[in-house]
Formats: structure tokens, sequence, C-alpha cells
């Protein structure tokens, strides 16, 4: 890793961004790592707009302030790509991540990549609701291995454990695998 990696999650209340950003962090910090999550949102409902964050290191980093230049961009819903900008402050060569079947809306990104996973698409085959948070954690994890999958699944896990029914926990440790296994460039 780099000194320090940040990364925005867009996404809609409901589709779980703010518990991926969390689960990220424990399964950085986990293995040894260094890592903050921080969600940003109001007195949203469901369903608007939110953004949660990530601030990894291998190595200790001060500081608690909000993130302006991600390397890293999730978009849990891809309707967001025509009324949020995204690609704001996404540092040259950064990296994309859009939960999408077939990307309708493409993103400008100056020297960076765009990946495509149907994380609603994954959800839905695996726990019954298209809740895209598991799947874009596992195309994470492939696209940018900041924790090894195998650690991801394991904090996802823990970190659910005794909120949710044990299948729904399974189910969500199977969507992050078919995320980091089915994660594409366009």
């Amino acid at each position: 890793m780099e000194e320090v990696l940040e990364i925005v999650w867009h996404g809609r209340g409901g589709q779980g961004a703010v518990t991926a950003a969390r689960v990220l962090a424990e399964a950085v910090i986990a293995t040894g790592g260094y890592a903050q999550a921080f969600p940003e949102f109001g007195p949203e409902r469901r369903g608007a707009p939110v953004r949660a964050f990530n601030r990894i290191s291998s190595s200790p980093f001060r500081g608690y302030y909000g993130i302006t230049r991600p390397g890293i961009v999730l978009v849990l819903d891809e309707a967001l790509l025509e009324s949020v900008d995204v690609t704001e402050g996404l540092l040259p060569g950064g990296i994309i991540i859009i939960n999408t079947l077939s990307l309708r809306t493409q993103p400008k990104v100056e020297g960076g990549q765009i990946f495509v996973v149907n994380a609603s698409g994954i959800a839905k085959e695996c726990i019954g609701r298209p809740i895209p948070n598991a799947p874009m954690l596992g195309a994470l994890v492939k696209v940018r291995p900041v924790v090894d999958p195998q650690s991801l699944v394991e904090t996802f896990e823990y970190s659910l454990t005794g909120k949710m029914a044990s299948e729904v926990v399974k189910a969500n440790s199977r969507a992050i695998q078919r995320g980091y296994e089915e994660v594409a460039r366009i």
C-alpha cells in the first residue's frame, strides 16, 4: 500500500455503503494495517444519496478530516452517475468500481480505470435482496488488494454475527466471493 489510500463510497440509504466502509476498516486493522471509516449523511431517509469514506495505510497516520482526493471510488447505484459527480477529486490514475449490469453512462477518468460488477444482481441471487455492499467489497479487494479476501469475509462474518441470521451472514459471504470473481475492467 502507498502512504495513505483514500476511498469514497457513493450509495443510497439502505444499500450498505456505511457498513461496507466500516467492515473494510475493521478487516484492515485486524490484519495489522491502519484504517478509518466514517459516513457523511444527515437526516436522510432510505434511498437518499449517502457517502462513506475509508482511509487506509500500512503505517500509522494522523488526521480525521474529509476525503477530497480519493484514489478509489465505489458507486453502489449507477443512477447516481447522472446526479452526482462521483469523479470529483479522483486522483489521476484512480479507480472507479460501479455496480451495474451494463454501464449506461461512463464517467470520465483521467488515466484511470473503470470496473463494473453486477453487485445488485449478485446480492439478489445470494441474499434475496439487492443490497450491493457485500459484492462491492469483494470487487474492491480483487481490484485493489488492500486486504486478503478471506480476512475480509471473516471480518464481515464476525461483524454481522448476532445482528443478522447466520444464513444471511453466510449468504453475504458468498456475495463477497462472487463480487471478487465477477468484477471486470471496461
